[in-house]
């Protein structure tokens, strides 16, 4: 039995399609944002995991006793810091108009 296409099947087609297209758009903007966080997050997690076992345990602890807003200093820079005198002579120059 052989079917034939009628004008009104065609417009039910089109209509399903751009329903589809239009509501995943719809679905799509209300749902990225909620996609993209949780992405994120779990990234930051497992790139957190591969960096946080290259801490001592010394800063573990150290990060542990830390309130929030104290400043630490984990190096001092060295007092004794001497300037090399011998760096070469000074050549002072003259402008020529």
């Amino acid at each position: 039995m052989i079917q034939e296409a009628s004008f009104m099947g065609l417009i039910k087609i089109i209509l399903i399609i751009l329903l589809v297209y239009y509501g995943f758009k719809i679905l799509a903007r209300l749902f990225a944002p909620l996609l993209v966080r949780f992405v994120a997050k779990k990234a930051e997690e497992k790139f957190g995991g591969q960096f946080g076992g290259f801490q001592n345990p010394n800063q573990q602890r150290q990060q542990q006793k830390q309130k929030e807003g104290e400043t630490v200093i984990d190096k001092m820079p060295n007092k004794n810091k001497s300037s090399n005198e011998k760096v070469g002579e000074y050549i002072d120059y003259e402008e020529i108009d």
